[in-house]
């Protein structure tokens, strides 16, 4: 569910190119009028301005606010800018460059992905990269974490709510099994957790609780360490609870000392339009204040106005 408040008879395309391009005139960047039009502003209206920006002003939208905008302001407007598979594909292709990757954005990104919006990934990554993305993560990841996420992107998975009692049961023993070798042997892991659908692997995580006395969750955290681990937890999690997976992450991204902008931004930025509303009704149960709160006392200015935006308010 969103979270985005779009005016009811939102301004004509052309009128907001226009104000966005008066922003941009004179010395610095008038960012408050970039954050009023495009914060509320749908992804098919965002679209429409950038057309008309380019037809009206010969000049691609995009890099004119790279080159006006700065810091976290800059990347979450850029960010948002895009359409959702070209924005997986943007957060990816960065995360997997260069010697120190960014392990928690690619397992966050894949693993919390449906069918349908992984066949959407994987061919706007090749669009957007020139390469495939299963390709690309054998060359730069390594070991049960580089497998399960290849296996996780290339298996057709079916995502309806039916599953095969008789499988569940047959998985649950595999993987209880596997348990107590899986820093060593993950693949009867990888093969359940990158085959099933969500409601097959919440029958199997009840099952497991039934018959051995131990939920799989707990198993997971015990005995799958480091990224593997990461992203089998992912993968459960957001096949019980997507919005609980993402407040989590949310107030680890904000708690302590400093914030950890990078992923605020794309969590804030990647479900805005998606399911912001269930993930702030998340945040709230677990964590005893309000998203909104969290996220106007950890930034400021400019950019903490863009992301309450984007949360919208409590209600």
């Amino acid at each position: 569910m969103s979270t985005l408040t779009v005016p009811p008879v939102p301004p004509s395309h052309r009128d907001d190119a226009k104000q966005i391009f008066g922003a941009f005139k004179g010395i610095g960047c008038d960012a408050g009028t970039i954050v009023e039009i495009l914060a509320h502003r749908d992804a098919e209206q965002r679209s429409r301005i950038e057309q008309e920006y380019e037809s009206a002003y010969d000049h691609e939208l995009r890099k004119r606010l790279a080159s006006e905008l700065t810091g976290h302001l800059k990347k979450a407007v850029l960010l948002w800018m895009h359409e959702p598979g070209e924005r997986d594909s943007v957060i990816l292709n960065k995360a997997l460059k260069g010697t120190t990757k960014d392990h928690n954005a690619v397992t966050e990104i894949i693993c919390s992905r449906s069918p349908l919006e992984i066949g959407q990934l994987n061919r706007a990554y090749f669009k957007y990269v020139g390469t495939n993305l299963d390709e690309h993560l054998e060359e730069e990841l390594s070991g049960d974490h580089q497998k399960l996420l290849i296996e996780f992107l290339t298996t057709s998975r079916y995502d309806g709510p039916e599953y095969n009692e008789a499988v569940v049961e047959k998985d649950a023993k595999a993987l209880n099994r596997a348990a107590k070798q899986l820093s060593q042997a993950g693949k009867p892991f990888i093969q359940v957790f990158s085959e099933s659908s969500r409601a097959h692997l919440c029958a199997v995580s009840d099952a497991y609780k039934t018959m051995f006395n131990e939920t799989l969750e707990k198993v997971i955290s015990a005995e799958a360490k480091g990224n593997f681990g990461h992203a089998l937890k992912t993968i459960f999690i957001c096949a019980e609870s997507q919005p609980r997976f993402y407040a989590k992450a949310l107030w680890k991204a904000m708690k302590g000392l400093g914030t950890d902008d990078t992923a605020l931004i794309r969590i804030v930025v990647t479900r805005a339009e998606i399911d912001m509303q269930y993930i702030k009704a998340e945040y709230l149960k677990n964590h005893g204040k309000t998203l909104h709160d969290a996220i106007h006392s950890d930034t400021s200015g400019h950019y903490r106005a863009f992301l309450l935006a984007l949360i919208g308010p409590d209600n």
